[in-house]
């Protein structure tokens, strides 16, 4: 199978080839994979990053694709130039997608014919962001969404995957896999970087005694003291925490 590359802002990956199937995770522009079938209208897919199976809308698609950037804000606005002016379009690339600089004037660059991002909204490929908090408080208040990967919606995993795929690091997609990817922690004391997780939940300690995740009962990505949360997990979902491991062994 040859490597293919998405070049749209982000699309939903679907568990069937129907839109009225459930939206299982997304893609994102710039990201690299594999069609395993395709017919009139979908086609099935492997990511290469986190070896994903799912379907997408069938388009055209990159076949060659070498990004030089990534985007580091929540959402990069896209313009378009005409008569050396921009304008600003209702289009967006969201955070982690790569691109490639095809050409710069001032402070934008052009990543597709006459589709412009500023400069600033981007790294180079190659950069990595330790601070793992900036990153998980970028989306503080996106709303929560099962499948969504973008500040146009995250589910609970996808906020903890964001971060390594940023980084172009690996790490699982869905909270199964993560648990069994992840070692467990010796110690019970709580500390910064401690992900925990739940059956088909989990989140990341920002400090001794505050979390951050995306939680589908506040519809929304949030702080909360850890301890409350997971007495009130207890309390709603009848769940217990199954691992706790660090961020800072990935």
């Amino acid at each position: 199978m040859k490597n293919n590359f998405f070049n749209h802002s982000v699309a939903n990956i679907y568990s069937k080839p129907s839109s009225n199937s459930e939206v299982i995770s997304q893609i994102l522009y710039g990201e690299k994979f594999k069609i395993i079938f395709k017919n009139k209208n979908w086609c099935k897919i492997k990511t290469n990053y986190d070896n994903y199976i799912g379907f997408i809308k069938k388009k055209k698609f990159y076949k060659k694709f070498k990004p030089t950037n990534k985007i580091y804000k929540l959402k990069s606005k896209i313009y378009k130039k005409k008569n050396n002016q921009f304008i600003l379009t209702n289009n967006f690339l969201y955070f982690a997608s790569g691109v490639s600089i095809k050409k710069r004037y001032k402070n934008y660059i052009e990543f597709e014919k006459n589709k412009w991002i500023k400069i600033n909204d981007t790294k180079k490929i190659n950069h990595n962001e330790n601070n793992f908090i900036k990153i998980f408080k970028l989306f503080l208040g996106s709303k929560y969404l099962w499948g969504g990967k973008t500040s146009i919606g995250i589910d609970c995993s996808a906020l903890i995957q964001i971060y390594f795929y940023y980084n172009r690091t690996f790490f699982p997609r869905d909270t199964k896999d993560q648990i069994k990817f992840c070692k467990k922690k010796s110690k019970k004391k709580l500390y910064k970087g401690d992900i925990i997780f739940w059956k088909g939940h989990v989140g990341i300690c920002i400090n001794q005694s505050k979390f951050i995740h995306a939680y589908g009962p506040r519809k929304k990505v949030l702080v909360m003291p850890t301890d409350l949360t997971i007495k009130l997990i207890k309390k709603t979902a009848k769940l217990i925490v199954k691992k706790i491991s660090n961020i800072k062994k990935y």
